[in-house]
């Protein structure tokens, strides 16, 4: 969870509620005002809501006006270690200062980068994206099934020879599987086919509604046995449901140009163990 953090709620934690009456009377607050300086360094709201992005899950329960005075003090923290370590001269330790450097090119990095993802993922191409890939088509084919798990393969072969014979599945699985639904008859419900393990989805897909796997199926649960009530396609899903499947993949695709364009503007050189130049491995301008 991401806390966003206003100048209200800090004004009400900083202050106590009998200042949030003046407020009303004062003139519109800064949009990033100092809520505390160290040797004259200020500390902003904006430095308090991005520490606060990085807030133990724990604390992020806590009220705003426990939190917030916690998150000024750690930053007033940071700052007096930032005029000791400066006082004590760390930046000319030649380790410190690589650190520093290397700290420096990726946070230059992830800048370059971000500036180059975000276009690709605004609302409106998440939009096109879904317009393109799920609106107006059915969603993935699903299948209704029932199952009983046995930790042998012989138990699961004796289960199928009684259904063979016509005895009911759903009183099997109540009575012989150690699924936890078992008490429902081994009632799975719906599911698409990357839900399940691959063996068991494989398995469960291949059948017609009423049919009953002939065979053991085996996974890292155990032996399973597999009756298949229905199949259908799922309802198309909604905006909300993929959105961020779909930002992830526009992302993705957006860092693979990105990473293809700059890496084809550049002098690449990769050497061997020994230290040698690889010619085969020599790529770029």
């Amino acid at each position: 969870m991401r806390l966003k953090l206003s100048t209200l709620a800090l004004a009400v934690a900083l202050t106590g509620p009998a200042a949030l009456a003046q407020t009303a009377s004062k003139p519109a607050a800064q949009p990033d005002p100092i809520v505390a300086s160290v040797n004259g360094m200020p500390i902003h709201l904006s430095d308090i809501q991005q520490a606060a992005q990085n807030v133990p899950e724990q604390l992020q329960q806590l009220p705003a006006n426990q939190l917030l005075p916690l998150l000024v003090n750690q930053e007033i923290d940071r700052k007096a270690l930032l005029v000791a370590a400066r006082k004590a001269g760390l930046e000319h330790n030649a380790a410190v200062a690589q650190a520093m450097a290397q700290a420096a090119d990726i946070k230059l990095e992830n800048a370059y980068m971000q500036q180059a993802v975000a276009p690709a993922v605004t609302p409106a191409a998440v939009q096109a994206e879904y317009n393109k890939d799920y609106a107006g088509k059915p969603g993935p084919e699903e299948v209704e099934a029932r199952q009983i798990l046995v930790k042998t393969k012989a138990q699961a072969q004796s289960i199928i020879d009684q259904l063979n014979k016509g005895a009911n599945f759903a009183t099997l699985a109540k009575t012989d599987s150690i699924d936890p639904g078992a008490s429902n008859g081994g009632e799975l419900g719906w599911f698409t086919q990357n839900q399940m393990v691959p063996a068991f989805a494989n398995a469960a897909f291949a059948l017609q509604p009423g049919q009953y796997t002939k065979t053991p199926v085996q996974t890292q649960f155990g032996w399973h046995v597999i009756l298949c009530e229905g199949r259908r396609a799922s309802p198309t899903p909604t905006l909300t449901a993929v959105q961020d499947q779909i930002r992830q993949k526009l992302a993705d695709a957006a860092i693979s140009s990105t990473l293809a364009s700059v890496r084809s503007k550049v002098k690449i050189d990769i050497y061997n163990a020994d230290g040698t130049v690889n010619p085969a491995s020599t790529a770029g301008q």
